[in-house]
This record gives structure tokens, sequence and C-alpha cells, in this order.
């Protein structure tokens, strides 16, 4: 039986989600746990390189959790023949143009949603990567929440009957930062940072109704800007200026 390394490229692990849901809930809880087991014995081991503008933020992030790689070089990482996988959590407006680098160094690639920040992007990537051959994914995490694996089976087995409607809440509340600390980086609140509440969240919803209940063919839609002023995470106030 064999370990195989699986060189993985994380870009954008230092915000919380990155940090939480991806890095610790994920990848170091699979190299806890041994690795991915293959049917034929095998292990695949991931081999993660942390990357991030801010070098005091991405170091300490790699030595808290027994990192050995860490690097401000994101060009260099992708470069780098070792590391075949790309993983992206970075702000919405730049992932586009980092998924193509990536398509383009060969890499398999793996990101947050949206995959781009318009229709006409995420198609360009999504077709590069297909003509490409490589292996590539979206975050639909929510479908495997036990509560919704248990609506799915339900919604199979007809216990339901026929549905006429269906109405969802879904979401939780954002501290605006001031006497609390907010739970989502401060650019999802900052229209020119690639922010905003329905670019961010209708991809969940998108691939929830799809998989649970049936097609989306048409989208009505009201956004609006809730709250104008928030603190960021240097407990500075700044204009809160996209959907929320």
């Amino acid at each position: 039986m064999t370990e195989h390394r699986l060189g993985i490229i994380m870009n954008g692990v230092t915000g919380r989600m990155g940090t939480n849901q991806h890095l610790i809930r994920s990848i170091l809880a699979i190299m806890k746990e041994g690795g991915v087991k293959l049917d034929n014995g095998d292990t695949v081991m991931p081999d993660p390189i942390l990357v991030g503008r801010n070098a005091e933020k991405v170091e300490a992030l790699a030595k808290e959790h027994n990192v050995a790689r860490w690097t401000t070089d994101l060009d260099g990482a992708i470069a780098n023949p070792d590391d075949t996988l790309f993983f992206d959590s970075a702000s919405t407006n730049l992932r586009a143009e980092l998924l193509r680098k990536a398509i383009d160094a060969g890499k398999d690639i793996y990101c947050e949603k949206p995959s781009a920040g318009t229709l006409e992007d995420a198609i360009d990537v999504y077709g590069r990567a297909e003509k490409a051959g490589i292996r590539h994914g979206v975050v639909q995490d929510k479908i495997f929440l036990p509560g919704l694996q248990k609506m799915k089976r339900l919604m199979d087995d007809g216990f339901f009957g026929r549905l006429l409607s269906v109405k969802i809440d879904f979401g939780y509340w954002v501290f605006e930062g001031d006497w609390k600390q907010a739970q989502r980086p401060s650019w999802n609140y900052r229209k020119g940072d690639g922010g905003g509440i329905i670019l961010d969240m209708m991809p969940h919803w998108r691939y929830v109704l799809d998989n649970t209940f049936g097609n989306v063919k048409s989208v009505s839609c009201l956004g609006r800007v809730n709250i104008d002023k928030r603190w960021d995470e240097n407990d500075e106030p700044y204009d809160a200026d996209a959907d929320d």
C-alpha cells in the first residue's frame, strides 16, 4: 500500500471561512485522520501550502496549525509542478482570473462559490477547465447537511406528494462589527471589492433548489443596503455599500 502526496495550493485561507471551513475542518482534519483511503488500499495525503497577501497573517496561521509551507508569492506557488490542486477562497472579484491562471498551469481547481463575478466569466472559466481536461469543482456543501439529506430522501420517497410551493429561510445574522466582531470579512460588504449578499448567497440557493426540489427556471430578486455602516477587522468604520 502506497501513500500518495497531494500538493494543494490554498489561497485566501486567512479569512474566517478559509481558515475554519476549508483548512481546519477539511484539509487538517483529513490529515489528522491519516489521509483519504482509496479502494485499492492506497492513501492520499494532502500537503497544503498556505497563500496570502499578508505575510504576518499567513505565517502565524501556518505556525498555529503546524503547516510547514506558506508563501505570499501566489504566481510562484501556481508555477510549482509539485502542487497539482489549486483552491481559492479569496475575494470574488479576483477569482475568475486566478482560476484561469491555475487552469493554464495545468492545475485541478476547487473554489468557493461563486466561481466568478459575472455569468460570462463563470462560463468562460468552466469552458477553459473542460477544454484543459482538468478536474474542477465549486463548493456545494449545504446539500450534505443532515437536514437537507433527510429532506432529499423524503422527496425521493414521495413523502410530500405533489409540491405546489416551497418557502425556505436560509442564513444567519452578521454583526456590524462595532460592539461585536463580524463573522464575515469586511470585503463582503464593499461593492468595489466584489461584495454583496446576492452574489455570495444565491449560488447556495441555486444548488440546494436544483438538488432538492427541482430546476430553477427564473429568478426575481430585490436587493438593497440595509446597514450602510460597519466596522472592519481592524475595528475601523467603513461605508458598507454592497447589498446585504
